[in-house]
């Protein structure tokens, strides 16, 4: 309960600090690309920040090859799914509007020959490349349960009785389980986690780069997740998550509090100047 406490007071702090944002449009681009480049950076993807400007600066040049569209594609993927929960007529936080993100999360490059935008059809596994069923790391559930756990976990995204924090956390680990994907579920997951806080109005823009803690702590991260599946340690990961959390938010907090400190400095030195001038 302290740790979720200090979560909440450092996400609250974050969207009020973002939604006074002299240019919220700015730092919110940049945030969801650093968010983009750590979250597929988790999976293996090899490239930077500088490559995903240059490819968008220049409408997309295919030699930058397929990292950087991934990407790329992980941008677009939120801000379709942010849009569509600020539409009226847009489909809910729902399996629906899931499989639409993870559509465009692989629209193109690796992974897009894998069933996008569809649950799967057939049994999958985790492990190293090229190792066997016998030999995998984890075993998501067969597909008919799989079917069923979605439906369940769907239901659960529409109840308010756990704090949000704790409900984004549980979330993020049973579609990690489930697995309903062919390919992408660990950015699938992750891009939940920030549907999720915005659905809830936590956050009003996607300015918590989580991403950031769980490529640090990746060894952790995937640790935490197995004790739950292996041993049902819930609270062990839940407190890792919100630790996350917290860490992520004072970050982002902090550069925030940096943009406003260099408007009002910018402010008071065209005052100056224009007292000067008279």
């Amino acid at each position: 309960m302290t740790r979720l406490s200090a979560a909440d007071v450092a996400v609250g702090r974050l969207d009020g600090l973002a939604r006074a944002l002299p240019d919220v449009d700015l730092f919110l681009a940049m945030y969801v690309r650093q968010e983009a480049l750590l979250s597929s950076q988790i999976e293996g993807t090899e490239c930077t920040l500088d490559d995903v400007l240059a490819f968008e600066l220049q409408d997309g040049v295919p030699e930058v090859g397929v990292d950087v569209g991934e990407v790329v594609n992980y941008v677009a993927a939120l801000s379709y799914g942010i849009a569509n929960l600020n539409t009226m007529d847009g489909p809910p936080l729902c399996n629906r509007l899931l499989r639409d993100v993870h559509a465009t999360l692989l629209r193109s490059g690796r992974g897009a020959d894998k069933a996008a935008g569809e649950f799967r059809t057939t049994q999958n596994w985790i492990g190293p490349p090229g190792c066997t069923l016998a030999e995998a790391r984890f075993v998501p559930p067969p597909v008919h349960v799989m079917q069923l756990a979605m439906s369940d976990l769907e239901r659960y995204l529409r109840d308010t009785t756990f704090p949000v924090l704790v409900s984004a956390a549980l979330a993020h680990a049973q579609f990690k389980t489930v697995h309903p994907f062919v390919d992408g579920n660990g950015r699938a997951g992750r891009l939940l986690v920030l549907l999720l806080l915005h659905d809830r109005n936590v956050l009003g823009q996607p300015v918590l780069c989580l991403s950031t803690f769980l490529k640090k702590n990746r060894e952790a991260y995937f640790e935490r997740l197995t004790a739950v599946r292996e041993d049902g340690d819930w609270e062990g990961w839940v407190g890792f998550f919100l630790d996350g959390v917290l860490e992520s938010a004072e970050i982002a907090a902090g550069t925030a509090g940096r943009v406003h400190q260099l408007r009002e400095e910018d402010r008071r030195r065209v005052s100056a100047g224009r007292g000067a001038a008279r």
